[in-house]
């Protein structure tokens, strides 16, 4: 187990409702080839903030890269939707390019 994945886990252990302590989990987990780890810890976030882009965008690409397209496609199209909304412009173009949209 590597040491950040550690380090974030006892934190979340601590505060499991902790969204910045899950989301720095997840990308731990995600860095360490652990992405279906990572997916509750991404659901968490995405239920939590509203407005939290990256978490879905994250998700969206595990599920994408995992063959689950159909549960992709609404994160990766409300995360574009935040984009747009919070005016994040490479976010936005690498999103349109994922979902194949102008």
């Amino acid at each position: 187990m590597s040491d950040r994945v550690a380090q974030f886990e006892a934190l979340v252990a601590r505060q499991p409702e902790n969204e910045l302590f899950r989301f720095s989990l997840s990308q731990a987990l995600l860095a360490a080839g652990r992405a279906t780890e990572a997916e509750p810890h991404l659901w968490f976030c995405i239920e939590k903030k509203s407005d939290w882009m990256i978490p879905r965008i994250l998700l969206g690409k595990h599920l994408l890269a995992s063959g689950r397209q159909s549960e992709a496609r609404p994160l990766l199209e409300a995360a574009l939707q935040l984009a747009i909304d919070q005016d994040h412009e490479d976010p936005a173009a690498e999103l349109r390019a994922l979902l194949g949209v102008a």
